[in-house]
């Protein structure tokens, strides 16, 4: 997860006693979704995690996607929208009934057009 993370955020790798993927998602997650490469597929060899989306929650109606990431050797294959179309999916099962997602604005087209967000305003404030 580390690895693929910083892939897709451009970041160092960290070490999971900086980051402990398993802790942090059993801890503050509804779930989570992954993609893995077959035995068969070409990017086996990279990584055999090619995505993955947390899905986190208010314990009640609403959900947000967050880290939303696709190994660079399996971009452009749908697998991202896929991912997210799962976490909509498992997030209704759960009886939410809003999922959201906060954005850089050149990602817009994927979660607007491919994934089908609605956009809303929403505030962000640095601590």
């Amino acid at each position: 997860m580390n690895r693929l993370h910083a892939e897709a955020f451009r970041t160092r790798v960290f070490d999971v006693s900086e980051w402990d993927w398993q802790q942090l998602v059993d801890s503050h997650s509804l779930g989570w979704v992954t993609a893995r490469a077959s035995s068969d597929d070409a990017v086996a060899a990279s990584t055999d995690l090619l995505g993955f989306v947390n899905v986190v929650w208010d314990g009640l109606v609403h959900a947000w996607i967050q880290d939303v990431m696709v190994a660079a050797s399996a971009r452009h294959r749908g697998i991202g929208q896929q991912l997210v179309q799962a976490a909509a999916d498992g997030a209704r099962q759960a009886g939410c009934e809003w999922l959201h997602v906060d954005f850089e604005d050149h990602l817009k087209p994927f979660y607007i057009r491919a994934c089908g967000f609605t956009p809303t305003n929403a505030g962000l404030l640095e601590l």
